[in-house]
């Protein structure tokens, strides 16, 4: 998604979603935003030795932030209200991968089978004067004991591919979730109460932009 913001609205700030996933374009939409441009960081993302989960997932987000705020603003020779995100799946202190190997999703999935696990997401706005604010957010969910049947027929589906701790709950994996204490859209990859709080709280009109649905 490029190009200049919508010209039926042009006291609407820029708006840059520094991410490439389908899953947090989709939540944002859903409340009534939609990014002028999405810039994606092509990041390691792995852990730093010692690292815990939700530092991780705080460093990332801030990495994504200030990698997609510099390009933003060299492409389009003005600053924008960036937000980034990045969510970690853990069990304990350990961090689950996000899987691209099958044998990385069946280890996750026997893990996670008929327990508790935290997935912890972090968001960064980065604002037009370069101010950074952030929240971190973190959910306990417990999956049902997985048949070995479920496991494998779900490793079939693909649809782990990519996801931390190898699911996604917003699809079929929403069948292992027995208890969710926390953030919904946290889960799926953007905690849309968080972004929007900083949003407002930044001076975005998100509320502006409900009215203008109409």
């Amino acid at each position: 998604m490029n190009g200049p913001a919508d010209a039926s609205q042009p006291w609407r700030p820029r708006l840059v979603l520094a991410s490439a996933s389908p899953r947090r374009l989709a939540l944002l939409q859903q409340v009534g935003l939609e990014p002028d441009e999405l810039l994606p960081a092509d990041l390691d993302e792995s852990p730093l030795k010692g690292e815990l989960p939700r530092s991780l997932a705080v460093r990332l987000a801030n990495e994504k932030a200030r990698v997609a705020a510099k390009l933003a603003a060299r492409e389009a020779g003005a600053p924008a209200f960036v937000i980034a995100a990045d969510t970690v799946v853990s069990v304990g202190r350990r961090i689950l991968p996000k899987c691209e190997l099958v044998e990385e999703a069946a280890a996750c999935l026997d893990l996670l089978s008929g327990r508790s696990h935290r997935v912890h997401t972090a968001v960064t706005l980065i604002t037009p004067k370069g101010a950074e604010r952030r929240r971190l957010v973190e959910t306990r969910v417990r999956f049902k004991r997985l048949a070995s049947a479920e496991i494998s027929a779900y490793l079939a589906s693909g649809e782990w591919r990519g996801k931390a701790g190898g699911y996604a709950i917003q699809g079929l994996a929403g069948a292992f979730a027995v208890k969710l204490v926390g953030s919904y859209s946290g889960v799926v990859g953007l905690p849309v109460y968080e972004t929007l709080s900083l949003l407002a709280g930044e001076g975005y009109p998100v509320h502006l932009l409900w009215l203008n649905k109409a």
